[in-house]
């Protein structure tokens, strides 16, 4: 007995916890807006653990899902393809269905690529950048980074160690890599002056120790959006600078995702109001 095709797709994100995600306002909004009105997005509680076998037993409804912490390295490590882009920064937010399998990309490059856009560092090339932490979350920015031209990079970290992997790709790209202590200092203070751009993606409670220098920034991205404004956001607002946070970040990240799950040009304007409204 032939099976009916399916019509109805369904989509999600996968995380732990993931009760807190927006990633739903924004793809159902542009579900709607495509007129794909049977489409559905839904939250899925999942472990890195649990990823190979809640993606592999998905049924043939599935297009696709959204990956946050703590499954991006799983989803890498799952996949039957890999874009080029996933494989360099060696992780994964974003998995689709192919003919293949299922395909591997990095839409947080596009997240904060659009972050980067918003602030005007698009607008020329060369210079500085200032990134603080050296985890997951810096290996796509420092993949944007060097795509918007950015040729020099100071990593402010605890430990040069851990970040270890956020400086091999920075050299991989051909960009200039060193260290700075994570404390307020003079050294501190003059490149955030002089960067075209700092970026922090650390968790709010842990800039304390680096807030007086970042106050100098003329530009900007904390990745955090909720709580917002973070104490780094207000205090660079404060001094006169500009500042993108981390919901411009999860918009821009998520137009790629709706275009590689449904195959169309992303309702932007319906998903920026979505995220407005929620």
């Amino acid at each position: 007995m032939l099976r009916p095709p399916v019509t109805a797709r369904k989509a999600a994100v996968l995380g732990s916890p993931v009760s807190h995600s927006r990633s739903p306002d924004l793809h159902l909004a542009a579900y709607r807006a495509l007129g794909l009105t049977d489409w559905t997005y839904e939250r899925i509680e999942c472990t890195a653990e649990q990823l190979p076998g809640i993606v592999g037993g998905a049924g043939p409804e599935f297009v696709g899902f959204s990956v946050t912490m703590p499954g991006k390295i799983a989803a890498l490590e799952f996949a039957d393809e890999v874009t080029e882009r996933a494989r360099l920064i060696g992780s994964a937010n974003t998995l689709v269905r192919t003919d293949a399998g299922w395909r591997a990309d990095c839409t947080d490059v596009d997240g904060m690529a659009g972050a980067l856009r918003d602030l005007g560092v698009l607008d020329r090339t060369g210079g500085e950048a200032v990134v603080m932490g050296g985890g997951g979350t810096a290996l796509p920015t420092v993949s944007a980074l060097a795509d918007a031209g950015i040729t020099s990079l100071r990593l402010v970290v605890r430990s040069p160690q851990r970040a270890a992997d956020v400086a091999a790709l920075a050299g991989v790209l051909g960009l200039h890599c060193d260290f700075l202590p994570f404390a307020d200092s003079a050294d501190l203070t003059d490149a955030c002056r002089s960067a075209r751009v700092v970026v922090s993606t650390v968790p709010s409670s842990a800039t304390a120790p680096i807030i007086d220098s970042v106050r100098e920034s003329a530009a900007l991205v904390d990745v955090i959006y909720n709580p917002w404004p973070t104490p780094l956001a207000a205090a660079v607002t404060e001094s006169g600078g500009r500042v993108v946070g981390g919901l411009v970040m999860l918009l821009n990240q998520a137009y790629s995702q709706v275009e590689q799950f449904t195959g169309l040009p992303a309702p932007r304007e319906a998903m920026a109001a979505a995220l407005a409204a929620a």
